[in-house]
C-alpha cells in the first residue's frame, strides 16, 4: 500500500462519490486533507466522519471551483493550517446531459466552468507554493466520455477531453521543479452524477465492459493515490483509464 505520510492533499469535490473516496483512501494513508466543496454543510459533516475514522486531520473548505478567488482562498485556507500542500485532486464536476438541439447556451457554460475552468483555477492557485517546495501531485479526474465521446453529453465530453490536454500542457510546464500531472479516467461508477441515468443506457454501457460490472469509488481512489505517490514519480502527462476494460487499446 502506498503512503501519503507527512502529506497535504486538496481535493474538490470531496463530500461525496469519487471524491470522498479519494479523500478517505488518502486519509487511511496518512495524508492530512482539505475538502473544497460548495455545499459547505456537507464537507464540515464529511470532513468529521473522516477525521473519526483515521485519526488525520481534515479541513473543510467552502469553494467554488468556477471562481478564481475561490480556488485562491481554498488553497490560502490549506497553506494557513498546514504550511505546504503537496497534492492536488481536480475532482469537482457537474453534468446537464442533452442532446445539442436542446442544449442552451447556459448547460454549456455551466459544466465548462465547473468540470474545465475550475481544474484550472485550482491547479494556477497551488502551483506556486509547489514549484517553491520543487514537489507536488496534480491528478484531475476525467472519464471516459473524455476518451470517447458520448451521446447527449457534448458539454460534459469536451470538458473532460479538455482535461486531458489541459493534463499534459501543463506536465510539461511543470515537470522540471519536481512536479508532475496526470489524469484518471473512470468509467461508469455508482454516484450522484450517474444516477439517472436511463435504464436502458446503462445497460448498453454494461456491454461494453469486459469485467461485466461497474467500478466502485474506491477503486478509482486507489488509482489516484498511486499518482499521488512517490511511487509514481517518474509518471506524468498520463492518462489511466479505470473502467474495467470499456476503452481497451
Amino acid at each position: 500500500m502506498t503512503s501519503l505520510e507527512g502529506k497535504v492533499a486538496i481535493v474538490t469535490g470531496g463530500r461525496r462519490g469519487i471524491g470522498r473516496a479519494i479523500a478517505e483512501v488518502f486519509a487511511q494513508r496518512g495524508a492530512d486533507i482539505v475538502l473544497g466543496d460548495r455545499q459547505e454543510d456537507e464537507a464540515f459533516a464529511a470532513a468529521d466522519e473522516i477525521a473519526a475514522a483515521t485519526g488525520r486531520t481534515i479541513q473543510a473548505c467552502f469553494l467554488d471551483v468556477a471562481e478564481h478567488e475561490s480556488a485562491k482562498s481554498m488553497v490560502d485556507c490549506a497553506l494557513s493550517k498546514f504550511g505546504h500542500v503537496d497534492i492536488l485532486v481536480n475532482n469537482a464536476g457537474v453534468t446537464r446531459d442533452t442532446l445539442i438541439m436542446r442544449m442552451t447556451e447556459e448547460d454549456w457554460d455551466a459544466v465548462l466552468d465547473v468540470n474545465l475552468k475550475g481544474a484550472w483555477n485550482c491547479a494556477r492557485a497551488v502551483v506556486r507554493p509547489m514549484m517553491k517546495q520543487r514537489w507536488g501531485r496534480i491528478i484531475n479526474i476525467s472519464s471516459v466520455s473524455g476518451l470517447a465521446g458520448q451521446a447527449g453529453q457534448t458539454n460534459y465530453s469536451a470538458s473532460k477531453a479538455g482535461l486531458i490536454g489541459f493534463t499534459k500542457a501543463l506536465a510539461r510546464e511543470v515537470a522540471s521543479r519536481g512536479i508532475t500531472v496526470n489524469a484518471v479516467a473512470p468509467g461508469f461508477v455508482p454516484t450522484a452524477l450517474t444516477q439517472d441515468l436511463p435504464e436502458d443506457l446503462k445497460e448498453s454501457m454494461m456491454k461494453l465492459i469486459p469485467l461485466n460490472r461497474w467500478g466502485t469509488p474506491e477503486e478509482i481512489a486507489y488509482a489516484v493515490a498511486f499518482f499521488a505517490s512517490e511511487e509514481a514519480s517518474y509518471i506524468t502527462g498520463q492518462v489511466l483509464s479505470v473502467d474495467g476494460g470499456m476503452m481497451m487499446m
